[in-house]
């Protein structure tokens, strides 16, 4: 249940259900599932795994993680799945050759930090961890050899993956047939009603539907995320790239990264990343669209900055993260005596009221004509839109004039 005590709508869940999702399978079984959830009052279950291969997340990571929260928000229940057993096979997407086994310990050793880097964005209250080792670890090998006599090797090789590898006659060890089913069996042994993966991960999701349907269970809708763009906005961003932001990096390497992606990444980034409703994202897009009634670029990334630092290291860590920015990068002429001006407040504000209220004007009107004539800059950015609505996020400096400056700290 929400927080108010109630379910959404299905029209309205399934609104923020399709944000940012490339597919979901299959639509009109999901909508029943809703229905009835609402009904009865009782939640879906929701999974998504992770396998512990790496001791640190990205931002990549997360865009699972940010949706999951999206449903644990509308009141369903999550199960976040840490993959300590499959993370021993590893998983074979995309890859042209056999993944190195980890071992037990660096398997546990990974899967500790990733439950220490995901309650910052789940609650903890409402999260269930589980790892599939609970029911792979006890499975016998006659267990096991009925699992895998419910798919064949014929579905396997239809896996682009395996296909390529097999037509290239490289090699494919019997293992990596298993991970698949593995996956598969988690979402019944969880009896999951939907489950979350990239859409490289769509196989897996599918097996795991099939699986269901063998075990008399019925079949969990699967809903498939993007996989995110690195800062170049071309390649999947990875650490092996070097196109990444790691969640524990320091508060300003992730702030000034945020700052130097490209407009149009930036919706990317809203999009799959931020907590904005709708109607928020509306704005951004709008404003790199050149609308009107956008929200300016400029305003709209430094808010998604705060917003990402403040998840991963807090309120003053981005507020510091801004400041250390604006020093840096955002001077453009701007002299160092600048007063600080603190404003209060969680909605958005109208820049001509702004004006007045840190008193670089004396009127809505007179800001109006300065903004008209060019007058009027948001860190050294010129303010073209008189009906422009700032976020009041993290901190700016205004400039009304040549000589009129107010650094703007916002506080909720």
């Amino acid at each position: 249940m929400t927080k108010g005590g109630q379910m959404k709508s299905v029209q309205e869940q399934m609104a923020v259900i399709r944000r940012g999702a490339v597919e979901v399978l299959v639509e009109a079984e999901l909508e029943e599932k809703l229905a009835k959830a609402i009904a009865e009052g009782k939640p879906l279950r929701i999974k998504a795994g992770f396998d512990p291969t790496a001791p640190d997340l990205h931002l990549g990571h997360t865009v699972l993680i940010q949706k999951l929260k999206q449903f644990q928000d509308l009141g369903h229940e999550i199960c976040f799945l840490i993959g300590d057993f499959t993370g021993m096979i590893g998983d074979p997407t995309g890859k042209n050759e056999t993944r190195k086994a980890l071992t037990r310990e660096q398997v546990l050793a990974n899967a500790q930090t990733y439950k220490e880097q995901v309650f910052k964005i789940l609650d903890p209250a409402r999260t269930r961890v589980v790892f599939n080792s609970e029911w792979m670890g006890p499975m016998s090998a006659a267990d096991l050899i009925s699992l895998a006599a419910r798919h064949t090797v014929a579905r396997m090789l239809e896996r682009d993956d395996f296909h390529k590898r097999y037509s290239g006659q490289q090699p494919i060890a019997i293992h990596e047939f298993l991970y698949p089913l593995v996956q598969g069996y988690d979402s019944v042994a969880l009896e999951s009603d939907v489950e979350l993966g990239g859409t490289d991960q769509k196989f897996n999701l599918l097996v795991g539907r099939e699986l269901q349907k063998q075990y008399g269970q019925r079949p969990q809708s699967v809903l498939t995320m993007p996989l995110l763009e690195g800062l170049d906005g071309v390649q999947k961003m990875s650490k092996s790239l070097g196109n990444y932001i790691g969640i524990t990096e320091p508060p300003k390497e992730i702030y000034g990264k945020i700052m130097s992606i490209s407009d149009v990444l930036m919706v990317r980034y809203y999009e799959l990343l931020s907590d904005v409703d709708l109607s928020t994202l509306g704005e951004v897009r709008a404003g790199v669209e050149g609308a009107p009634n956008g929200m300016h670029p400029m305003q709209a990334k430094k808010a998604l900055a705060a917003e990402l630092v403040t998840r991963f290291h807090g309120a003053a860590a981005a507020q510091q993260a801004a400041l250390d920015f604006v020093q840096q990068f955002g001077q453009k002429e701007i002299p160092d005596d600048v007063p600080d001006v603190i404003v209060s407040g969680i909605e958005p504000i109208w820049i001509c009221k702004l004006l007045c209220d840190v008193g670089l004007v004396a009127s809505n009107g007179e800001a109006r004509r300065l903004v008209q004539q060019g007058g009027v800059r948001i860190d050294g950015d010129k303010v073209i839109d008189a009906a422009l609505e700032v976020v009041p996020k993290g901190v700016l400096v205004l400039q009304a004039g040549k000589r009129r400056f107010a650094r703007v700290v916002f506080r909720p």
